[in-house]
């Protein structure tokens, strides 16, 4: 049986939640795309939570959700809301996405913010 390129990303993004934990002083920067927006989570893997999420369909001034520019709003408005929550340090998970191109934009936008990882 052939897989189909979410299926392989699926299987991808098991192998990596496999290694990743995130825990209450360290929790899991988690990142989807679709083809319409990107979201991004702050969770807690061991009180088994999600702290903080954020998604582009909650910037009104963005004429376009899913661009460049909307991954680099959605990584810094990310960062600024966990540093508010006083958490400094998280583990990213990139979700079985290619680290580059709008994954990285997030990365580096949340890092340029403040948070390290």
């Amino acid at each position: 049986m052939t897989k189909n390129k979410s299926d392989k990303r699926q299987t991808r993004q098991f192998r990596i939640r496999a290694k990743i934990k995130g825990t209450s002083e360290r929790p899991r920067l988690n990142i989807f795309k679709s083809n319409n927006s990107f979201y991004a989570q702050i969770i807690d893997d061991t009180a088994a939570n999600t702290i903080i999420g954020v998604s582009t369909l909650t910037f009104k001034d963005l004429e376009s959700k899913s661009n460049m520019a909307a991954a680099t709003k959605l990584g810094e408005t990310i960062a600024t809301l966990v540093i508010k929550k006083k958490i400094k340090k998280v583990v990213f998970d990139r979700g079985g996405y290619l680290y580059h191109g709008k994954v990285k934009a997030i990365a580096d936008a949340a890092r340029s913010a403040g948070l390290e990882f």
